[in-house]
């Protein structure tokens, strides 16, 4: 059996640039907000340039992703990169704030969707309703959770499935198990 070298799956630089353009902003707007030269910006994403820790975290505001997104960037072997994401090497996104723990199962943040493994903790829920530019579809593997999806009231069991279609929605987990659930969401929001 060979051992492949492990190698970065992808760049920073690509990274920033497809959240970047996920967000709807031009490298001049990305510049004016973190107070930097499209110059700089432009070879940050082309991995030129190396932005400081605390570029990252003004990047990370800006963008609205977790500061340890932008540093986990997991090796894999050589002959798996941009295919093959390995469940010990998934990238953790999101906040991790209302009980939500999520991670990446794509490859990378470049493609015109993003795989994400959600687990809702027991006893968790989001109060505010959450409105995005995106199509979202779900697939509950296990647990139980609620939904509401402009306005429609569901509970999920697994094996259901479910879409939002730019929509205000709401998610609880008012049950004793975590809920476990696989979204595929375009474009990507992370």
């Amino acid at each position: 059996m060979l051992h492949a070298t492990p190698v970065q799956t992808t760049s920073l630089g690509a990274d920033l640039r497809a959240i970047r353009k996920a967000r709807g902003l031009t490298l001049i707007d990305m510049a004016q907000a973190l107070d930097r030269s499209v110059g700089w910006l432009s070879q940050v994403e082309r991995d030129i340039s190396e932005p400081s820790v605390t570029d990252l975290r003004l990047i990370a505001a800006v963008l609205d992703v977790s500061v340890s997104m932008l540093f986990s960037h997991a090796a894999a072997p050589a002959n798996e990169a941009g295919y093959v994401v390995r469940q010990g090497a998934r990238r953790r996104i999101g906040s991790g704030i209302a009980g939500l723990v999520e991670e990446l199962l794509s490859p990378d943040l470049t493609d015109d969707f993003e795989m994400v493994h959600s687990t809702f903790q027991p006893f968790s829920k989001i109060t505010t309703p959450v409105t995005r530019p995106t199509q979202e579809v779900g697939y509950l593997i296990s647990g139980k959770m609620d939904l509401v999806i402009g306005g429609h009231r569901f509970v999920i069991h697994p094996g259901d499935s479910f879409r939002i279609r730019d929509e205000p929605f709401l998610w609880a987990n008012p049950y004793s198990e975590p809920a476990v659930a696989i979204w595929v969401i375009a474009p990507p929001v992370y």
